[in-house]
């Protein structure tokens, strides 16, 4: 143990560990375990300790499916709901002035993953950028992204928005406490991916968490998986049905539950939800009127979203992992059929007229991905773009592996740039059959333009704003280039399309 591990916090002191020039602190609580009383509940203040607090190693999961959990490629953490943690990596090094910050906010389709996972280490932007890196959990599935608030009693409240609650308290604890491992609580970026993009955008539509962050990055999310209330209303009486119960006894099942017992009934929700409507996902936000007053498109759209700068960008072939990985994108003619005529029977010819090949296999599944990653990301941009400085990108870099296994550039692969992942032995794997060089010189030009952003609150110059009538979009290739309004005639067949979503009227 050295010194500079013993930290003091508004709640009480931390001992982290030294590696290297790197410090470390891990799994500090930055609420109060949502568990007995406090299941379902909005996150609540963390109860001061005395002493030191050992963070030396990680939080609990978040309760999820076994095979979430994983924090390498064998290494598997205890699953919990007691999981409101989160982690600290600092360089060892003095700074006269205060770090920028980067808060990292997970994926895994509001159902799995964690912060602990090595790939999310974070090491490298510390190192490179001269940065205070956070990563956070945050509670996932049935007790994190479904709204029970219309089965509260007089004795027993539910709130909604639970996990969105949570990565909003998680900033808070940021601004109260960064300082103290050298932080700049006025600089902080906020970024995630899938699920985490998703949240990124979110945030940037929910009041309560205004002032928290100076600037955000987007990647691959899916900004239109946030429900209306009557829809999250639906889903919350099923799954008390499901769980063997109705409204008299919801409260009283929904406390008495097991954790597994409402990981299974989630399932069982999810499944027949895909199967009623292709491309509405149960978990995530809910528009409550409350805590996310509207829909965060409609936000961007009003410019009530928070005017700050924003990357946001999605991949080339998002949709061509999920058939083989994780099957709940409408990526096949059936599905793709049902939600149009459940949604937009008119649309549909126009659409599926932009993907050459339709209903072959490829262009189905890419149709899938760009409903639910690129086109609503797109919007996000243009109406952003009106109020505050917006950069647009795609990554496009497939080794040879990905190429012939017909992944391409698909869901998370940018995520081994972001995190250099060039020389571990997942980078390895991925250029197996060649591409090693080409890894290094995207996962360069990511981080250089990630860092510079976290720093100033802009990329480096080479990449331009996006704006309504260039689109100057950044494609992370080799070599990395700029084009205008990639894929315009994808682009124009969408607009107008409001998928499951009522269009709110000026």
């Amino acid at each position: 143990m050295t010194p500079e591990t013993l930290v003091t916090l508004a709640d009480g002191a931390v001992r982290g560990s030294r590696v290297g020039d790197l410090l470390s602190w891990r799994g500090i609580p930055y609420a109060q375990p949502p568990v007995g009383p406090l299941r379902l509940r909005a996150p609540q203040p963390v109860q001061p300790w005395t002493g030191e607090l050992d963070a030396t190693r990680f939080g609990n999961a978040a309760c999820q499916a076994p095979r979430g959990a994983f924090t390498g490629s064998r290494e598997r953490l205890a699953i919990s709901e007691d999981c409101l943690t989160l982690n600290v990596i600092a360089p060892a090094a003095r700074s006269a002035t205060p770090r920028p910050v980067m808060v990292f906010v997970h994926g895994g389709a509001y159902t799995l993953g964690t912060s602990a996972l090595s790939l999310y280490g974070g090491q490298s932007l510390v190192r490179r950028g001269d940065v205070v890196y956070v990563s956070l959990n945050y509670r996932l599935g049935s007790l994190g992204y479904l709204d029970f608030s219309a089965f509260s009693t007089p004795a027993r409240r539910f709130d909604s928005n639970l996990g969105l609650r949570d990565q909003v308290a998680a900033l808070e604890w940021v601004q109260r406490n960064i300082a103290a491992f050298g932080g700049d609580p006025g600089n902080v970026t906020v970024f995630g991916e899938s699920a985490g993009g998703n949240a990124v955008t979110t945030l940037l539509a929910t009041p309560a968490s205004r002032g928290l962050f100076a600037q955000a990055i987007a990647q691959s999310s899916a900004p239109d998986l946030v429900v209306d209330a009557p829809r999250a209303a639906e889903w919350a009486a099923r799954f008390v049905e499901l769980l063997g119960a109705d409204a008299d006894s919801a409260a009283a099942a929904l406390d008495a539950a097991t954790p597994a017992e409402l990981g299974r009934t989630g399932n069982r929700l999810s499944r027949e939800t895909l199967h009623a409507s292709p491309g509405l996902h149960v978990f995530g936000p809910v528009v409550d009127g409350d805590f996310l007053p509207t829909h965060p498109l409609d936000a961007y759209e009003s410019g009530a979203a928070q005017r700050v700068p924003l990357i946001i960008g999605t991949n080339d072939r998002e949709g061509a992992l999920f058939p083989r990985f994780l099957d709940g994108l409408p990526t096949n003619p059936d599905r793709i059929d049902r939600m149009f005529a459940l949604t937009d029977e008119a649309a549909r010819d126009r659409v599926v007229s932009a993907y050459p090949g339709y209903p072959g296999e490829r262009a189905a599944v890419d149709l899938g991905g760009d409903l639910t990653f690129w086109y609503p990301s797109i919007q996000i941009a243009q109406a952003h773009s009106r109020f505050a400085p917006t950069y647009s990108y795609r990554f496009d870099f497939a080794p040879r592996l990905a190429r012939v296994s017909g992944f391409d550039a698909t869901h998370a692969v940018e995520l081994l740039s972001v995190f250099d992942q060039v020389d571990t032995p997942l980078g390895r794997a991925y250029t197996a059959l060649g591409g090693r060089r080409g890894l290094r010189l995207v996962s360069d030009a990511v981080q250089r333009h990630w860092l510079h952003f976290a720093r100033h609150g802009e990329p480096l110059p080479s990449w331009p704003q996006y704006d309504e009538r260039e689109r100057a979009t950044t494609i992370f290739d080799v070599p990395t280039r700029v084009e205008h309004d990639p894929r315009r005639e994808r682009r124009l067949a969408w607009e107008g399309y409001a998928g499951y979503r009522t269009p709110v009227c000026p």
